[in-house]
């Protein structure tokens, strides 16, 4: 997903790092934090030294790097207590056995610990530890002590272990505590409460075992939509059929494969959704049979029977409950409007997201679209934006049928 450089102006994050060796990752996170704006405090244990220098961490950040309480190198304040009045979340990674003890148990006896009980706002641990170690009852125990004071435990990966074993202890690659961080603070929380299926994608209807029938969508503005909607809070699934783009984080991902898959796995869960986005390219028909074999040539041509698949967004206007937002996509190369009019009105959306493949920046595959957003009080004519910026405005208008 893209971000630009003011992304996180105005926001302060507090990055707690332990002694580990998976301590080299939150060198890239802080670059990460700062080239999107952040204001990116460190604090670090003096194990937490042992693996990477201090100066690392503020020639990155422009930050002095706290570890010692009593340090007198600063401008005078009661440090702790100042950086926590500043801090709009606070990530503990790598979080150790010890310091996940010591938070959990109110021990604050330096200035990585005692930072981290003076601050009101969000705080998430991220455990990075020995295989045996994660499974200890002790630390377990301590993990679910945490998580019951309001703490977000993002659970670690299964891998090799910087002991050689493999096992779950690991923590995570940069990009998702990144996105731990970007879910607590980059947005507004409109959509928190909700639930938001979204679509993505081009189904594929099999001709036989070698061919099939599909179309131009990479479902990056699906996955724009559902990664916007995860940032402000909603509860997202993401139903995606073939796909080019990697998939948004910390969204409930379904996969699917052809139009009626993508039928099913829509049905099952349309009932439930507060706000449902269908950005898939669908096919609108489908092979009545599938060989079962690969087709040979043969001389002449060859004809192949097709039949229409199940009209999705249709469905889902006859079934839309009460409350319910429905937002669909109308691309076309010729008569844009009037098309997603009457779109609008047959299928009994909420809205209707029309682009026409005709219009630079607007085409399958690319980075930007070009989109006007029409309900049945008007239409609004969006400007050439990022996908990520598109899928806002989108979202500001549902957040209106909302309410």
């Amino acid at each position: 997903m893209t971000f630009d450089k003011n992304t996180l102006k105005g926001k302060t994050a507090v990055l707690a790092v332990t002694g580990s060796i998976a301590a080299y990752k939150i060198v890239n996170l802080a670059r990460m934090l700062k080239k999107l704006g952040a204001n990116v405090q460190v604090l670090m244990t003096k194990n937490a030294t042992e693996f990477i220098t201090p100066l690392t961490f503020e020639q990155l950040t422009g930050n002095k790097c706290l570890i010692d309480t009593f340090d007198r190198n600063f401008q005078y304040s009661v440090e702790h207590v100042a950086l926590a009045k500043q801090a709009d979340v606070v990530l503990v990674a790598p979080a150790s056995a010890n310091v996940i003890g010591k938070i959990a148990n109110g021990i604050a006896d330096d200035m990585l610990t005692t930072t981290v009980m003076a601050c009101p706002c969000k705080k998430i641990i991220s455990p990075a530890m020995n295989h045996n170690m994660y499974h200890n009852p002790i630390v377990q125990d301590n993990l679910e002590k945490l998580a019951r004071f309001g703490y977000e435990i993002i659970p670690p990966e299964t891998g090799m272990l910087a002991n050689g074993d493999s096992g779950d202890g690991r923590m995570p690659d940069e990009k998702l505590l990144l996105e731990y961080i970007l879910k607590e603070i980059a947005c507004k929380k409109d959509l928190a409460g909700k639930k938001v299926l979204v679509t993505a994608g081009a189904t594929r209807e099999a001709i036989d075992p070698v061919r099939f029938i599909t179309n131009h969508s990479t479902g990056k503005m699906g996955f724009s939509l559902a990664h916007a909607a995860m940032l402000r809070g909603a509860e997202v699934t993401l139903v995606a059929a073939h796909t080019e783009a990697e998939a948004p984080l910390l969204v409930n991902v379904v996969r699917v494969t052809s139009a009626q898959d993508m039928f099913e796995a829509v049905k099952e869960r349309a009932e439930e959704s507060d706000v449902i986005i269908k950005a898939a390219a669908v096919a609108d028909y489908t092979p009545v049979t599938a060989a079962d074999h690969k087709i040979k040539k043969a001389e002449g041509g060859l004809s192949i029977e097709l039949t229409r698949t199940r009209d999705i967004l249709k469905y889902l206007g006859e079934h839309k409950r009460g409350g319910q937002v429905l937002c669909g996509f109308a691309m076309e190369t010729e008569d844009l409007l009037q098309n997603a009019k009457k779109k609008l009105e047959s299928k009994n959306c909420d809205l209707i997201c029309a682009n026409s493949l005709r219009k630079a920046g607007a085409g399958f595959g690319g980075d930007t679209n070009c989109v006007t957003v029409l309900t049945k009080d008007g239409e609004r004519e969006l400007p050439l934006l990022s996908k990520e910026e598109t899928a806002h405005e989108i979202l500001n208008e549902i957040c209106k049928k909302l309410g």
